[in-house]
């Protein structure tokens, strides 16, 4: 089985559990709707910091001010506890389907819950590597841009396995950053292939309905473009959901748990393949 049809295969079963649970496409809805009233209010108090600076040559103009900043950290912070712990209550009703049984979007919520505290703290710990490789990145010009962009992409793959080992396994945020760590020792290769191969289904599925939306806007644009959107919110909140599911199974198979016959042992054993010579160097 090649690799990224492993992938495929992974995403269609991941399709069959998401159509036992399908209130689980809730879950995604409910964070970006949440994401998008914070971004608003606190993006609102940030213009209100501002003060206006007057230049003799090009008039007046706004400037940040230390509140500022304080207003725009606190309200990334926010919105990346929401981001963070929506993906555990959709990473815990993935769970409880796995482990066979018939979750709810109470039972989802409440296993988060109980770890409302440990994911706060992964999320201030992910937020806070954020801004400093933003900082480090406005402050080394092009190329220091690229290098910390390649590193912001290596901290998410290290710790994609963060949310589950906190949800599934009860660990701490450090505690579960290490064990997302571990385990990529042993599933390198294919973990990132696929991860990438889940993100490659999800890049074709949403540049078809570009495609075919994209063009009726241009014969009928009060259709066309009111499709579209509607389109990418549905797509976007259906493939999160799947995503959410597909890294339960991952983790659940890393760990030795079963996953109630809901995904084929094949199919995880090729996404979970050890490979020799890469985790000595993590």
């Amino acid at each position: 089985m090649g690799r990224f049809s492993n992938s495929w295969t992974l995403a269609k079963e991941s399709w069959g559990v998401l159509r036992q649970d399908k209130e689980l496409v809730a879950i995604p809805v409910a964070s970006a709707a949440i994401s998008v009233v914070v971004a608003i209010v606190f993006g609102g108090g940030a213009y209100f910091t501002l003060e206006t600076v007057t230049d003799p040559q090009v008039g007046d103009s706004l400037e940040p001010t230390p509140l500022t900043y304080v207003v725009g950290v606190v309200g990334l912070l926010v919105i990346g506890i929401v981001a963070q712990f929506f993906a555990g209550v959709l990473i815990a009703g993935a769970n409880e389907r796995l482990a066979g049984g018939n979750p709810t979007l109470g039972s989802a919520f409440a296993l988060a819950r109980k770890h409302f505290w440990a994911l706060t703290a992964w999320a201030g710990i992910n937020v806070t590597v954020g801004l400093i490789l933003s900082a480090i990145a406005d402050r080394t010009g092009p190329l220091g841009d690229i290098a910390m962009r390649l590193v912001g992409m290596a901290w998410n793959v290290v710790t994609w396995l963060a949310v589950p080992a906190i949800v599934i396994e009860g660990h701490g945020p450090v505690e579960g950053i290490k064990r997302s760590v571990e385990l990529l020792k042993r599933t390198w290769g294919e973990n990132v292939i696929a991860q990438a191969g889940l993100g490659l289904i999800g890049v074709l599925v949403m540049l078809a309905g570009i495609v075919v939306f994209g063009a009726l806007s241009f014969v009928l644009p009060f259709v066309g473009i009111p499709l579209l959107v509607l389109y990418i919110a549905v797509a976007s909140a259906i493939l999160a959901a799947l995503g959410g599911i597909f890294r339960a199974a991952l983790y659940r198979y890393a760990v030795g748990l079963p996953n109630g016959g809901a995904f084929p042992d094949a199919a995880l054993a090729g996404a979970f393949r050890p490979k020799s010579g890469v985790s000595k160097f993590l």
